[in-house]
């Protein structure tokens, strides 16, 4: 059973940065890839970036070139850099595997971008 805690959201101005941790129990974490997700309200959740166990990257569109998406296996840790924040980034983020399982959803961390 794997359990994920997201943690490093907060509130932020336009522009400005934050960076995600996500921490995985279960030694099998190496194995699997992962992916941030995003739910902002009233709209579904979405796959924000994700990262192969070998460290191959994507990224949705609306987010290319300014998240980063990292892990470090031997911490069984998943990051995620976001820098030049905008208002439409608001909302509550998750990270699980890609694809995404069910019971490995977790409380998530928000992050309000907002002067």
């Amino acid at each position: 059973q794997v359990q994920l805690v997201e943690s490093g959201g907060g509130l932020v101005q336009p522009g400005g940065s934050l960076r995600l941790s996500c921490a995985a129990s279960g030694r099998l974490f190496s194995i699997y890839a992962m992916g941030w997700y995003r739910q902002a309200p009233g709209k579904q959740r979405e796959l924000v970036a994700r990262i192969t166990s070998g460290g191959t990257t994507n990224y949705a569109d609306s987010v290319k070139g300014r998240f980063t998406i990292s892990r470090d296996n031997a911490k069984n840790t998943v990051y995620l850099q976001m820098n030049s924040l905008k208002p439409e980034d608001t909302a509550v983020y998750y990270c699980n595997s890609w694809p995404s399982t069910s019971n490995y959803w977790g409380q998530g961390t928000q992050v309000t971008v907002s002067s």
